[in-house]
């Protein structure tokens, strides 16, 4: 909503006052790109937006582009015409992945998954739904947010037999594990994926044993990224959200000992086996290929 706000804002100033400069108009636009994205608290919430917000502008700004808007009206009407086209094929996106994802959980198998992930949560279920399958989900707790309690209670609750583990004890449990599954909130342009703190340390002990990492995400989640290591993704400290001491705790962090509470990690390529999109069944090399046919 805010951003077809924008988008109006924008549109308006330049059909309503054709003669202002193209410098003008440039620098409005800029000042509201920039506004968007970075008045996000912390990178991860700015990834959230940044990934389905870069796709969702390229198609207004294409179809104004390549549309000829008559008039002001005309304009308003494409661009809230083509943002709930852009929100109704999210919705719509959940479904045909849990149906790709499908076809890779077995009967009897365990799958290992990362703290709670909606799109995740939909394969899972709809997996479940077969009387044909029995499987079982280990999931992590997923600190520093413990999102992982949701997700073992939503899959409780649909039947599945599930196991809350530590983050810590990845490794320690990857040996009843036959195949793992993780969201994304970010598909770059390598094939790797940006997502919640720990996925890289699930892809590297799933690699060692020679299991397969499926992904499981939204089409619009591709974005124009190419990291190569994790610092390319660091956020800084001031912006990280506060630390959240176990309850339990012995003895408080002392004071002079800094804390570094990042919320995402980025997973290379090769630790991916597959990604369960909208468009497809894809391997982390045909990333690339379906950029370009989105952008261009």
């Amino acid at each position: 909503c805010c951003l077809l706000c924008y988008l109006f804002v924008f549109f308006f100033f330049f059909y309503t006052f054709p003669l202002l400069s193209f410098l003008y108009q440039s620098l409005f636009f800029i000042f509201i790109f920039f506004f968007f994205f970075f008045k996000q608290k912390t990178a991860y919430e700015m990834l959230r937006s940044l990934v389905g917000s870069e796709m969702c502008i390229r198609d207004s700004t294409h179809t104004t582009r390549f549309g000829g808007a008559e008039d002001f009206e005309h304009l308003r009407s494409v661009l809230l015409e083509h943002g709930r086209a852009f929100m109704n094929n999210g919705a719509s996106a959940s479904a045909k992945i849990a149906e790709y994802g499908d076809r890779f959980l077995n009967d009897g198998m365990t799958v290992l998954t990362n703290g709670f992930d909606r799109v995740v949560l939909s394969v899972l279920l709809h997996a479940a739904q077969s009387q044909t399958k029995r499987f079982s989900v280990i999931v992590t707790e997923a600190r520093p947010d413990g999102s992982g309690h949701k997700m073992a209670r939503k899959l409780n609750e649909a039947g599945i037999h599930v196991t809350i583990i530590l983050d810590s004890a990845v490794a320690y449990s990857i040996s009843k594990v036959d195949a793992v599954l993780v969201g994304a909130e970010g598909l770059v342009e390598n094939g790797g994926i940006l997502n919640r703190i720990g996925t890289y340390e699930i892809g590297l002990v799933a690699k060692a044993q020679g299991l397969p990492l499926y992904v499981a995400a939204e089409s619009y989640k591709f974005a124009r990224k190419f990291p190569l290591h994790q610092a390319d993704i660091s956020e800084p400290r001031s912006e990280q959200k506060p630390w959240k001491p176990i309850r339990d705790a012995s003895e408080a962090i002392p004071e002079g000992v800094e804390v570094d509470n990042p919320s995402v990690d980025y997973t290379p390529p090769s630790c991916i086996t597959l990604l369960f999109t909208d468009l497809g069944i894809l391997t982390p090399a045909a990333v690339s290929d379906e950029l370009i046919k989105l952008y261009y």
